[in-house]
C-alpha cells in the first residue's frame, strides 16, 4: 500500500465535504433571490410544460411515485435486513443493521425539513403542474429521499455482494435515483435548481456516512460471502 495513498474514510469524507460546500452555497443562492427561479430553471420548466405526451406522462407519474411513501422506508429495512443477516450474529447483531438504516433515513429526513422550511421556496406555478405536490420546494423530498434509499440499499450490496454484483446494483439503484428526480421536473412540480439540490444533499449525507462505515469496518470492503480459501499464502 502507498503510504501517501489517501485512504478510503478520508475520500469519502472529502465527497461529503464538497457536495456540503456546494448544497449550501446553492441554498444562500436561492435564498438570496428569495426562491425566485434562474433562467435556466424557467425554460428547462416550460420545456417539460409542452413535452408530455401521454406515454411518458404516466412512466414520469409511476417513477416519481416510488420517490415517497412506503416504498423508501422499506428500502431501507430491506437494506438492513440483507447486512443483518449476511453478516449480523444473534438476533440484536441482525435487527441492529435494520434499526440503523432507518434511523438514518429519518434522521436525513428530518434534517431535511428543516432546510426546506429554512429556505421556503416556491414551487412552479400550479398551473404547469402534473401531479400533486404541497410544501416548499428547496431541496426536492422525493429527489433526496429516493437517492439516500438508493445509497443503503447500495451499503447493503457493498457489504454482502460480489463485487461483480454489487457494481450492476450500484448502476441499477443510481438510474432509479436519477430518474426520481428527473421526473420531479417534467411533471412541474419542482425547479431543475430544486433537483439539483435534492442530490447535493443526499450526497453529503451518503458520504459521510460511506466515510464512517469504511472507518470503522477497517477495510476498503468486507470479502463477499461464500467458503474461504484454506490455501495459505
Amino acid at each position: 500500500m502507498n503510504p501517501g495513498a489517501v485512504s478510503l474514510p478520508t475520500r469519502w469524507a472529502l465527497v461529503s465535504a464538497l457536495s456540503a460546500a456546494l448544497f449550501g452555497l446553492l441554498a444562500l443562492l436561492v435564498t438570496a433571490r428569495h426562491g425566485t427561479p434562474w433562467a435556466l430553471d424557467r425554460s428547462l420548466h416550460l420545456w417539460s410544460v409542452r413535452h408530455r405526451p401521454p406515454v411518458l406522462l404516466a412512466v414520469a407519474r409511476a417513477i416519481t411515485a416510488t420517490g415517497t411513501g412506503p416504498v423508501p422506508y422499506l428500502c431501507a429495512v430491506t437494506a438492513g435486513l440483507v447486512v443483518g443477516v449476511g453478516v449480523g450474529r444473534g438476533v440484536w447483531g441482525r435487527l441492529a443493521p435494520v434499526a440503523g438504516a432507518l434511523g438514518f433515513l429519518l434522521l436525513v429526513q428530518g434534517m431535511r425539513y428543516a432546510v426546506l422550511f429554512a429556505v421556503s421556496r416556491p414551487r412552479p406555478p400550479a398551473g404547469g403542474w402534473a401531479t400533486h405536490a404541497h410544501g416548499f420546494a428547496f431541496p426536492s423530498g422525493h429527489t433526496s429521499t429516493s437517492a439516500t434509499a438508493a445509497g443503503l440499499l447500495a451499503w447493503a450490496l457493498w457489504r454482502t455482494a460480489t463485487p461483480a454484483a454489487a457494481r450492476a446494483g450500484w448502476c441499477v439503484l443510481a438510474c432509479w435515483a436519477v430518474a426520481v428526480g428527473l421526473t420531479r421536473g417534467y411533471l412541474g412540480v419542482h425547479w431543475p435548481s430544486d433537483v439539483l439540490g435534492g442530490w447535493l444533499y443526499a450526497l453529503t449525507w451518503l458520504a459521510a456516512a460511506t466515510a464512517w462505515a469504511a472507518r470503522a469496518y477497517r477495510t476498503d470492503r468486507p470479502a463477499p460471502p461464500g467458503p474461504r480459501s484454506s490455501t495459505v499464502p
